[in-house]
């Protein structure tokens, strides 16, 4: 017999709810950074992340787009904290502990663990990352893998 983690199954319903009227806020809106900002809104009030926002790539850089949660770093070269290495390696990064990721870039002495997601156009250009931090220790898992990476896939190509 199997015991049933109620964290994950209401994390998991969460997301399944969530997405969709993201979707629909984001549907009829062209606007990149206005769909970035409506995007970290939703995300922030319904999981309450220490933080959550995007970096966008200018030129050979991540620059601080739309964001919710205390002040951050406002530029991060490529391969430089979790959100330069999710660039630089091309995939998305889920540290558990921040505090022993080598590198890693402390905008918030409150963050203790983050995931990264790489976003990329339907031309397969890079445009930039999700960036989510938490509080907790080992917050993030493969269901904030599975459905953030499915979030930004449907909503930035």
């Amino acid at each position: 017999m199997h015991s049933i983690n109620v964290l994950s199954v209401s994390k998991q319903e969460k997301y399944e709810e969530l997405l969709p009227q993201i979707e629909a806020l984001v549907s009829h809106e062209t606007n990149l950074i206005a769909n970035m900002a409506n995007v970290c809104a939703a995300l922030k009030f319904n999981f309450n992340w220490l933080w959550v926002g995007f970096y966008l790539a200018i030129d050979e850089e991540l620059v601080l787009g739309p964001f919710q949660g205390p002040v951050a770093c406002t530029r991060i070269k490529k391969g430089q904290g979790v959100c330069g290495a999710s660039w630089q390696e091309n995939r998305s990064i889920v540290v558990a502990n921040v505090h022993e990721f080598p590198g890693h870039i402390a905008c918030s002495s409150l963050s203790n663990s983050e995931i990264v997601i790489p976003i990329y156009t339907n031309a397969k250009k890079f445009l930039g990352v999700l960036d989510v931090d938490s509080e907790e220790l080992n917050y993030f898992d493969q269901i904030d893998l599975k459905y953030l990476e499915l979030l930004v896939n449907k909503l930035f190509k």
